[in-house]
């Protein structure tokens, strides 16, 4: 069982900056995400695109965004839970929860934030006949192990950020790398688009366009795809050993929507824009995923959101606690691994 003072369930950007503020309170936060890594969207849609409305970065890549954020939250020692999906709470009669993942990871908290974006994300299926006949035999839709596919031929399917990318990262760790996409034009970072066609050039990435994937072959395991020329209609079996279609992932609210929550057009309404707290006590949703008069989808706005439920979650953890907020530059940063951040004092000289 793991325990903490904030469950946090989605760690994209405004469940990260919510670890600062709980931090700022001295409360332990641990975030739980389906994504193999945190960052959100930001690190598995788009972490080459630059975002133009963070204050204080004129631009900034939305990866770069992420590990700034990883960086920030460093002295507060959060929790990751990744990989899993917040699946069942359960609410105990002191009031605290008990949230359970897919994979029977319990967490026990006495405030639960709900982060989760625009939902839990479910990869974009290719539609082929057999393709369920491969999946964890051949066929991935997220790479979370890249060494999984040291010395084996992998084929890619997709013309976004992450293809492009996991295609580059690929042509050091794989045999051979193909990457096939239906149009002869990408729509990711102009950077990762030229590296691949440098890899191309320098025969290290197999460069399939304008083309898709229309069948897949092999015993129990994957070893060949069909690939199909969309101009020409022809057709080629390609030798593979993995299949990673990379079409972008849909966002679904998912078992959040079965926890008697308050809903609206698949977003979490909540009571008010005091501290952003569902129709059941102790559960807030802030981020995306809310939704309330005048709601912004920004991340900015999430920003402002978890800094508010953090103060609110504080009051509920600590009914007989009065804080005192204190500005980070009086006061500085205190980490949970002991660090200390502050201005540096004025000297105080006697004049003779």
């Amino acid at each position: 069982m793991i325990k903490t003072d904030i469950l946090i369930i989605g760690a994209g950007p405004t469940g990260l900056f919510a670890v600062f503020e709980a931090g700022l309170l001295q409360l332990k936060c641990h975030l739980i995400d389906a994504l193999p890594q945190a960052g959100g969207q930001c690190s598995e849609i788009y972490p080459k695109k630059p975002i133009y409305d963070i204050p204080g970065y004129p631009e900034v890549l939305a990866g770069d965004l992420v590990d700034n954020l990883m960086e920030q939250i460093k002295p507060f020692q959060p929790g990751f839970t990744l990989g899993e999906r917040a699946e069942t709470i359960e609410k105990l009669d002191d009031g605290a929860f008990i949230v359970t993942t897919n994979k029977g990871t319990k967490h026990h908290a006495p405030v639960v934030a709900i982060a989760g974006g625009l939902g839990s994300f479910e990869p974009r299926k290719p539609l082929l006949e057999n393709l369920a006949k491969y999946e964890d035999n051949g066929v991935a839709y997220m790479i979370k192990e890249p060494e999984i596919y040291r010395d084996k031929k992998v084929l890619i399917a997709g013309g976004g950020d992450s293809a492009l990318d996991w295609s580059i990262f690929l042509a050091d760790v794989a045999k051979e790398v193909t990457l096939v996409h239906r149009r002869n034009e990408f729509r990711g970072a102009l950077d990762s688009v030229e590296k691949v066609q440098q890899l191309k050039n320098e025969g290290k990435i197999n460069l399939i366009t304008p083309a898709e994937v229309v069948a897949l072959k092999g015993e129990d395991q994957l070893e060949k795809v069909t690939v199909k020329n969309t101009s020409t209609s022809e057709e080629t079996d390609v030798e593979v050993d993995n299949f990673i279609p990379l079409f972008g992932l849909s966002p679904k609210l998912g078992p959040i929507a079965n926890w008697g929550l308050e809903i609206e057009k698949n977003a979490i309404k909540v009571d008010n824009t005091y501290d952003y707290q569902t129709n059941i006590p102790g559960i807030y949703a802030i981020g995306d995923v809310n939704t309330y008069p005048g709601k912004l989808k920004l991340i900015l706005c999430g920003f402002h959101e978890a800094t508010l439920m953090c103060q609110s979650a504080y009051q509920k953890i600590f009914p007989d606690k009065k804080y005192v907020m204190k500005y980070t530059t009086v006061g500085g940063v205190t980490g949970f691994d002991g660090s200390k951040k502050e201005a540096p004092k004025a000297v105080v000289k006697a004049i003779d």
